[in-house]
């Protein structure tokens, strides 16, 4: 029963919010997300062994939602009330590319940036595609989501706080069914932690590998100097033998054909690059090997992979296809023409003149 009313629901692990305005059901996303929802069990159950803050109680029952706006979302999990309180440490995101905002009810993680989750979350009042990516969705709401929409909308004032405190007076969690019955929230937490960890070393190895290669590769850049006529000579060959166009005139050869899952729309990538002009000069480079070699090296500039979303994002047009061509795990180079890059802008600095045709090597991660 939720507000009076009989939810029936399918099996999985389900956190039910008695609040000073109503109750809401939400059922968590345990296999899809362990991690996320290991640390919301744990601390809703008291089982934490990670926090500081309320360890072995209850850790949700009491705190408010802190932060509400209609249309938008309600924000909650935070000790100190404010929006600046947590558990007393952080653990990486877990996006899921099928999991997003796309309807009011979804429980997500707040954050302070990439990697900052804690203890506050929010549940959506309506779609925010605009937040994937960025926030890992674990839940949706299966009752009470009238509940929601009446917190999102209560007298509010300063910083979106409601002028009378809507209290989480307690959130149980129930498992249903003989898997949900095995799922330890503490355990999947450390578990999770410990192979998120193991999974960055595994891709730092990897893009230590990648930049030893790339820069061997760059066979016409010999200790950092440039030879603009060996380049013209590979670069003929490139075009006249290997390369391949779409109907927009984007030039691709693959490199190495990964054997990851094919890219779809909304897909959240990561990916590492190289970008030259057709006299081979390097102008930009997300590995800091390259740009060390190519004398573009930026101190005050993470060296990272782009994280953007297939087929949209703030790059271009020739980037946005390229995205949804190939699978992840794929080396691929792509000879952009100026419609599909900065047609006629300069770019990067000056490096790019009006009217270029661009280069850039990339790859997908898995």
């Amino acid at each position: 029963m939720v507000n009076g009313t009989e939810v029936g629901v399918p099996n999985g692990v389900y956190a039910f919010f008695k609040t000073s305005q109503g109750e809401i059901l939400v059922r968590l996303y345990h296999n899809a997300t362990p991690l996320t929802v290991g640390n919301f069990v744990s601390l809703a159950e008291g089982t934490n062994t990670m926090t500081n803050v309320k360890q072995g109680q209850p850790y949700y029952d009491g705190i408010v939602f802190h932060r509400v706006i209609p249309d938008f979302m309600i924000q909650g999990g935070d000790p100190q009330g404010n929006g600046s309180g947590g558990p007393g440490y952080s653990f990486p995101d877990e996006f899921v590319d099928t999991l997003i905002h796309d309807r009011a009810g979804i429980l997500s993680m707040a954050n302070a940036g990439p990697g900052t989750n804690g203890s506050q979350f929010f549940i959506t009042d309506k779609p925010t595609p605009h937040l994937n990516g960025r926030h890992t969705v674990f839940g949706e709401v299966m009752g009470g989501l009238d509940i929601v929409a009446k917190i999102a909308r209560v007298p509010r004032g300063r910083n979106d706080r409601p002028n009378t405190p809507v209290v989480m007076e307690s959130v149980k969690i129930y498992r249903i069914g003989e898997d949900a019955k095995e799922f330890n929230g503490a355990e999947a937490l450390e578990d999770g932690i410990a192979e998120i960890e193991a999974a960055k070393r595994r891709k730092e190895m990897l893009r230590v590998e990648l930049g030893k290669n790339w820069t061997r590769a760059f066979d016409w850049y010999d200790d950092g100097v440039l030879d603009q006529e060996e380049f013209k000579e590979e670069y003929v060959e490139w075009r006249e033998d290997d390369m391949e166009k779409t109907e927009s005139g984007l030039g691709y050869i693959v490199l190495d054909e990964g054997d990851g899952p094919e890219v779809r729309m909304g897909d959240l990538l990561e990916i590492d690059y190289v970008g030259y002009t057709t006299d081979g000069k390097i102008f930009d480079s997300s590995l800091e090997e390259m740009a060390v070699m190519a004398g573009v090296y930026n101190p005050q500039r993470p060296y990272q992979p782009l994280r953007l979303s297939a087929g949209t994002g703030q790059v271009i047009q020739g980037w946005i296809e390229a995205t949804l061509m190939f699978k992840k795990g794929t080396h691929i180079r792509l000879i952009i023409p100026p419609n599909l890059a900065w047609g006629s802008r300069e770019a990067a600095g000056g490096a790019i003149p009006p009217n270029s045709t661009v280069i850039f090597d990339m790859y997908i991660h898995e």
